[in-house]
This record gives C-alpha cells, sequence and structure tokens, in this order.
C-alpha cells in the first residue's frame, strides 16, 4: 500500500493541475472540468486522510462532496447548453463582456 506521503503528493499535483488548467482554460467547458478536478482531488484528500486516522468521517464527507459536484455539473451544465443557444458561442473573452 502507497504510504501517506506518496497518496498526499498525488492530490498536490492534481490542485497544481487545477490551478494551471483555470489560467489557461479559453473555453468555459474546461473550466467546468478543472473545477470538478478540484473537487475530486479534494474528496482524495478526504479518504487519504480517513484512512491515515481510522476513522470514516472522511469517507462520508467525499461521498458529500461527489453527489454536491454532480448536481453542480448537471446544474452548470444546463445553464452552458441555454447559453449556447442564446449566444452561439462559448468562449471565455465573450462571456467576460457579460454584465449582471
Amino acid at each position: 500500500m502507497a504510504g501517506f506521503i506518496e497518496l498526499s503528493s498525488i492530490t498536490i499535483y492534481l490542485i497544481l493541475i487545477v490551478f494551471w488548467g483555470l489560467f489557461t482554460a479559453s473555453s468555459i467547458i474546461s473550466i467546468f472540468i478543472y473545477l470538478e478536478l478540484a473537487l475530486l482531488a479534494c474528496g482524495f484528500n478526504f479518504i487519504i486522510y480517513s484512512l491515515y486516522v481510522d476513522d470514516i468521517a472522511g469517507q462520508v464527507f467525499a461521498l458529500i462532496i461527489l453527489s454536491v459536484t454532480g448536481s453542480e455539473s448537471a446544474l452548470g451544465l444546463a445553464l452552458l447548453v441555454t447559453y449556447s443557444r442564446l449566444k452561439g458561442d462559448i468562449l471565455v473573452p465573450k462571456l467576460r463582456r457579460l454584465k449582471g
């Protein structure tokens, strides 16, 4: 079994990939994918710590995070489909012009 440091380093690498992806993304779909990856890394971190301290609470939190992530992605993609039908394009530079 892999040690605590090796598993924690996987989470750190995932978070670094997320930061890189969020700063270089040109499509809103890729931004959603990187946000999903960040929440996956968070859930993975909860699982690692729950195995380390031998407590099931971290695994329960990871399941809650995954369920919230699923509902967030469904809602975000529904809004994205609606926006793309109205405007015809989902690139980030054009989304910056939106005024709320």
